[in-house]
């Protein structure tokens, strides 16, 4: 039998964090990735079969509206940051 083992997230919901945000190569034409900081609401896209390179975070930012931000390249703030 084959263990499998799957790597704990270091982020959690209600963890505030600064990352850039995922613009899809289609859309790169008309906007470019910003670094946005926000709350985070979701982990992952919610769909199996995502790898490390591709993960990401959904932010509830300042203004109200949420922006997804790849994992890898994104920080913590506050206490849990250590």
């Amino acid at each position: 039998m084959t263990t499998m083992t799957r790597a704990r997230c270091p982020y959690e919901i209600g963890g505030t964090v600064t990352g850039w945000t995922v613009v899809p190569p289609e859309g790169r034409t008309r906007r470019q990735p910003e670094q946005v900081t926000g709350t985070v609401v979701q982990i992952g896209s919610g769909r199996a079969g995502v790898d490390c390179r591709t993960a990401c975070l959904w932010l509830r930012l300042p203004s109200g509206r949420e922006a997804q931000v790849l994992i890898r390249g994104t920080g913590r703030h506050g206490p849990l940051a250590a």
